[in-house]
């Protein structure tokens, strides 16, 4: 399983969302602005905006707060000015980082970033440093207790999904980023659930970490997906699940 995967499924198992619903709105809420901005605010055609919106629902946030979104995305209402920009690094044992921001301070978010990594045994890399060691993929995310492994396996493949991968609690549809917006619309015409739709970024290869690494590793990721700037996080990092385990119930 690759590193983004497992703390994807770490992250279900801590239970976050709900302590951080507010930190979640502000990265959905700047994510809706962007895209609004960059391709209108017409959702139907803006299959961005129709990705971030989705994850608005699925946040349950007030349709209030997305209209507004939308309305300073377009200049229809005041707002602050965010630009896209991403980071690549090291973690302990060479692991590989790439982080994805949209922030109103470049040099604020900078420094932040490369505070984290270097206060927990990593370092900020140059442009190019990391990237090209992961791959930009689709990925749906279906509870199974939405769905069955047939009917999603099924729906994926009919819609042109490259790989469905079963997991404990749930499946991971994968797509190729062309496919991605397709094979959503297909679950959603089918009526298949979904708790999470995005672009991501998997490892081609991993980086096996243990021990005080492990830790560090794991701190490293929880401190910038925290980060109110930073949208998303991709490491490399492949930790043992007795180790895992263990570093989530601390």
């Amino acid at each position: 399983m690759s590193g983004h995967s497992k703390w994807s499924t770490i992250k279900r198992k801590k239970g976050k969302a709900d302590a951080q619903r507010g930190r979640i709105f502000t990265k959905i809420i700047r994510e809706i602005t962007v895209a609004a901005k960059d391709g209108g605010g017409d959702p139907s055609a803006n299959p961005r905006l129709r990705t971030a919106i989705d994850s608005a629902k699925a946040a349950n946030m007030p349709t209030a707060n997305v209209e507004k979104a939308i309305k300073r995305g377009t200049g229809e209402l005041p707002g602050v000015n965010y630009e896209e920009h991403s980071y690549e690094g090291y973690g302990p044992a060479g692991v590989a980082i790439m982080v994805e921001t949209l922030t109103d301070n470049k040099n604020r978010t900078t420094s932040e970033i490369r505070h984290i990594l270097t206060k927990h045994g990593g370092h900020l890399g140059e442009v190019g440093c990391v990237s090209w060691m992961f791959n930009q993929q689709g990925s749906i995310i279906v509870d199974r207790d939405k769905a069955g492994e047939d009917e999603v396996m099924a729906a994926a493949l009919e819609a042109g999904a490259e790989d469905v991968i079963a997991e404990t609690e749930y499946f991971e549809v994968v797509t190729a980023p062309k496919d991605f917006d397709k094979v959503k619309k297909a679950f959603d015409e089918k009526g298949i659930a979904y708790s999470s739709a995005e672009l991501t970024r998997n490892p081609q290869t991993t980086v096996k970490v243990e021990g005080k690494q492990a830790g560090q590793i794991l701190r490293i990721m929880d401190l910038l997906e925290d980060h109110d700037d930073i949208q998303k996080v991709f490491a490399n990092f492949d930790v043992p699940d007795e180790v895992m385990e263990e570093l989530s119930e601390e």
